[in-house]
């Protein structure tokens, strides 16, 4: 895909109108996937030989439409590592964001804008922030819970979250699989166990390193249910109180972890859903599908017959909770 110039975005944006053919439905996924071309043109069709790469639009359209979907926030996937390498990264994240905006000015209303960075090149992602914001008026930022062995919450990054916190931007986060843990098990996918404990890694870091408290503006969103934190409160919870960290958490690890924001996908049975309800309030989950892996059905039947919200907390799940981060979506 060619990349057209800020003269050209600014210029498309300007004539697009965002209420324009906005879907009067409801419900935001803020965990939605689209591989752009650029990035199988690049890598190859291998590593994403899966539905990722063979949902046409339309086809799109129409999923979200038969599921009440009004809006998707479009996101990479770490399918391939696509930004790994260095000598591409700054391309490939360009060319994908550009990607992500005209696709939500050829749609008002149905798509909206998660850019990506090049990170761990600094220099280069603050750059990224700036185009994403300035020119392509992306909705927020995408960032992987980890680039090689440096988890987000390393002060290597405080400049990007310093960056984001003076634009009070949304943060989606997805996990990926650190240098130190591939392939760990014979036959059992990273996505599988890794990815669920990459996000909990992330989210320790964040708090514990006191990242989180120093850049309070950056609404940050975890996937998958925050990972397997909730399931390892009680561990948290008696490390915030010991001596080290007693001061960064005047309220106890569950009221920090409970600013944060969390998406459904993936979590959506009674076991996960009953954990991180009982953590953090309602408020802060927020509908995701992690598609094209899952769909908006698999992810609503999940959610209506786990047991743990009532219909005004799905109301707030499906729509309320996410135009708090991306309100140019309320119709």
């Amino acid at each position: 895909m060619l990349s057209p110039s800020s003269r050209s975005f600014s210029k498309l944006l300007a004539q697009s109108s965002p209420a324009a053919g906005a879907a009067k439905a409801a419900r935001i996924d803020l965990h939605y996937h689209v591989t752009p071309p650029a990035l199988i043109q690049e890598l190859g069709a291998q590593p994403f030989a899966n539905a990722a790469s063979n949902w046409t639009l339309e086809q799109r359209l129409m999923d979200l439409d038969r599921n009440g979907v009004a809006a998707a926030m479009c996101s990479i996937a770490p399918q391939g590592d696509p930004l790994a390498d260095a000598s591409k990264s700054v391309r490939l994240a360009r060319g994908c964001n550009e990607y992500f905006a005209r696709l939500a000015i050829d749609h008002p209303g149905r798509f909206g804008v998660f850019a990506s960075l090049p990170l761990p090149n600094v220099d280069a992602a603050l750059r990224e922030i700036d185009y994403a914001f300035g020119t392509l008026k992306a909705d927020g930022i995408a960032l992987f819970t980890v680039y090689g062995d440096k988890w987000l919450g390393d002060p290597a990054f405080d400049p990007v979250f310093a960056e984001l916190n003076r634009r009070k931007a949304v943060l989606f986060t997805h996990p990926n699989t650190a240098n130190c843990c591939r392939n760990l098990l014979p036959n059992v996918g990273d996505g599988t166990i890794e990815w669920g404990t990459d996000t909990t890694r992330a989210i320790t870091n964040l708090l514990f390193s006191g990242t989180a408290a120093r850049y309070p503006n950056v609404r940050m969103t975890f996937s998958h249910g925050g990972g397997t934190m909730p399931y390892l409160v009680e561990r948290f919870e008696a490390l915030a109180k010991s001596p080290k960290f007693a001061s960064q958490f005047p309220q106890g690890f569950a009221a920090a972890a409970g600013k944060f924001y969390y998406d459904t996908a993936w979590t959506t049975n009674p076991e996960a859903m009953s954990a991180l309800s009982k953590l953090v309030p309602v408020s802060q989950i927020l509908f995701g599908t992690d598609f094209p892996y899952l769909t908006a059905a698999d992810q609503l039947k999940g959610l209506k017959e786990c047991g743990a919200f009532s219909a005004e907390d799905l109301e707030k799940i499906d729509s309320q909770n996410a135009l708090a981060l991306v309100p140019r979506f309320r119709v």
